[in-house]
C-alpha cells in the first residue's frame, strides 16, 4: 500500500502536468495562427481545474499503474475551429504538432534537470523517481499522440500530408477512431500477443529514452 501511494503521489502530479501543459499548447498554436477559440472560452491556463478529466487524467492512468499497463490519460480537449486559422489545412496540421512536441520540451527538461541535481550531488531516491517518471510520462504521451487514429494529433498531421481528396475520405473515420482505439486495447487486453499499440509506441519510446538519459548524462558531467 505504501509503495501504490508513493506511486500514485509521483506519477498523478506528472501525468497533470504533461497533459494540461500538451492541450494548451495545442491552444496557444491556434491563437497564434488565428483562432482564439481557445481563448475566448478561457481554456488558455495552466490551471489543470479547466482542462482535467476525472476519467481519463485520473481514474484511467491510476488503474493502469496498479494493473502494471503502459500508462496513458487524456484531459478535455482545448477547442480549435479549423475555419478560423490563416490557413486551415496546414494550421491544424501544426496546431495537432505543438502538442506532442510541447511534451518532448517537457521531456528535454526532466532529462536536463535529472543531469543536474545528479552533479550537484546524489538526488533522492523521490526526486529521482519524480524526474524519471516525469521523463517517461512526457516521452510516451507524446509518442502516443502521434499515432495516426483519429481523433490523435498523429490524424491531423496524416489528414494535411494527404492529397485532398484522400484527406476526405480519411476524415469521415473521425467518428470511428475512438472505437478502433479501444478495440485495440480491448485486444491487447486479452490477447497481449496482439498489443499493435505497443508494439508501435515501445520501440520509438525506448530509442527516445537512450537519447534523452544521454542529454542527462551530459548535464551530469558524464
Amino acid at each position: 500500500m505504501t509503495e501504490t501511494l508513493q506511486l500514485a503521489l509521483v506519477l498523478l502530479p506528472c501525468l497533470i502536468v504533461a497533459i494540461v501543459f500538451h492541450e494548451v499548447a495545442h491552444g496557444w498554436a491556434a491563437l497564434a495562427l488565428g483562432d482564439p477559440t481557445a481563448k475566448e472560452q478561457r481554456r488558455l491556463t495552466l490551471n489543470p481545474i479547466r482542462h482535467v478529466d476525472p476519467v481519463g487524467t485520473v481514474v484511467v492512468p491510476g488503474f493502469l499503474a496498479l494493473v502494471g499497463a503502459p500508462v496513458f490519460g487524456w484531459a478535455k480537449p482545448v477547442p480549435v475551429d479549423a475555419a478560423r486559422l490563416r490557413n486551415p489545412r496546414g494550421g491544424m496540421m501544426a496546431v495537432a504538432a505543438a502538442g506532442p512536441a510541447t511534451n518532448f520540451l517537457l521531456a528535454l527538461i526532466a532529462a536536463a534537470m535529472l543531469g543536474l541535481v545528479t552533479y550537484v550531488g546524489e538526488p533522492s531516491a523521490l526526486v529521482r523517481q519524480g524526474l524519471v517518471t516525469f521523463l517517461l510520462i512526457n516521452l510516451f504521451i507524446g509518442t502516443f499522440n502521434l499515432l495516426p487514429i483519429p481523433p490523435f494529433d498523429g490524424s491531423h498531421i496524416v489528414e494535411g500530408l494527404l492529397p485532398r481528396r484522400w484527406a476526405a475520405r480519411y476524415e469521415r473515420l473521425r467518428p470511428y477512431g475512438m472505437v478502433l482505439f479501444l478495440a485495440l486495447i480491448a485486444a491487447a487486453w486479452a490477447f497481449p500477443a496482439l498489443d499493435i499499440v505497443q508494439r508501435l509506441i515501445g520501440p520509438p519510446v525506448q530509442w527516445l529514452l537512450g537519447r534523452y538519459l544521454a542529454v542527462a548524462a551530459f548535464f551530469a558531467g558524464g
